[in-house]
């Protein structure tokens, strides 16, 4: 398959995740727009555009790195939670939800990752 990350199962989830993210900041108020939604937004299409484009690398090493920005994507997503959070433009439980979300993504990477370097 020319598109080979389309079958990676962090992509998949990752997909998922990114689709939950735009929903939730959908209800954050309209003066967020252009600030943390944007952000939110952007750090979740982040993950899978890193995934993708670490894909066609020509080495296990530099689709690692890759790998390690995704993830530095996704915590970024977990920090604009948190303050969504904070400012209450989130639920208790609807945080804690994307928070389990966010987790078992980082797991995958980080397996996916580490398999790179075995």
């Amino acid at each position: 398959m020319l598109f080979r990350f389309r079958e990676f199962p962090v992509y998949k989830v990752a997909r998922i995740f990114r689709s939950l993210v735009y929903k939730t900041s959908a209800d954050f108020p309209k003066d967020e727009r252009f600030a943390l939604t944007d952000q939110i937004r952007r750090a979740a299409n982040s993950i899978l555009l890193n995934v993708a484009e670490g894909s066609n690398r020509h080495s296990d090493k530099d689709f690692a790195r890759f790998l390690t920005m995704a993830l530095g994507s996704l915590e970024e997503v977990v920090a604009c939670l948190d303050i969504a959070l904070d400012e209450k433009y989130l639920s208790t439980s609807k945080h804690a939800n994307l928070l389990s979300e966010a987790e078992q993504i980082a797991k995958q990477i980080v397996g996916f990752r580490h398999s790179m370097k075995s």
